[in-house]
């Protein structure tokens, strides 16, 4: 197994975990690269983000993904990654309902609320395939993310976690994550570093 800095040409391999591992829970159909548009694309190319990639036998299965400064990566994605995106997917085009949820993002993106980003100002994403859940990985990406945003001087991280996803919950919660605050459908939960 392989961590390694991601790539361009992992894009097709991280949208496709971020797909995978982002389905509706319903099962309804979402276009594969839409999530990615969202939460993974722009950590590759934006200045300032960290990507790292877990590749295996059967090639990448898991990405962490840290903005070290939420506003300035917001602000770059709202100016560099969502004008073409709206161009190309606007609101008022039928469309299923998990994808038109994705696509309501795409123009209304979430923003980490002031409260947070005040003391926790980098952020990640964790993404790991199944085959790579369970070893540890997750916990040893985020230890390594942490040592080197303390070593940067960052004073705390954050990330935001569904309200139903208990199990994500309790694993940020043994790394030491705690609860910050709620919004209608994510728990943001941060750590000092």
């Amino acid at each position: 197994m392989l961590i390694r800095a991601a790539r361009l040409d992992d894009l097709p391999a991280v949208y496709r975990i971020c797909h995978e591992t982002g389905l509706p829970q319903d099962g309804s159909a979402r276009s594969p690269e839409l999530l990615g548009h969202v939460y993974v694309g722009p950590y590759l190319v934006a200045p300032g983000a960290r990507a790292v990639v877990v590749v295996d036998d059967e090639g990448v299965g898991g990405y962490l993904l840290c903005a070290r400064d939420t506003r300035a990566h917001e602000a770059w994605v709202e100016q560099h990654w969502l004008p073409g995106l709206r161009a190309d997917h606007p609101l008022d085009i039928p469309r299923s309902p998990a994808d038109q949820e994705v696509v309501e993002l795409l123009h209304t993106p979430d923003i980490a609320p002031d409260s947070v980003v005040a003391d926790f100002p980098a952020h990640l994403h964790i993404d790991l395939f199944g085959r790579l859940q369970g070893q540890g990985l997750g916990r040893s990406l985020i230890d390594e993310l942490i040592t080197v945003l303390t070593e940067e001087g960052i004073p705390g991280i954050h990330l935001g976690v569904g309200l139903d996803n208990a199990g994500a919950i309790r694993f940020y919660g043994r790394l030491g994550f705690v609860e910050l605050t709620r919004s209608a459908s994510t728990v943001y939960m941060g750590r000092r570093l």
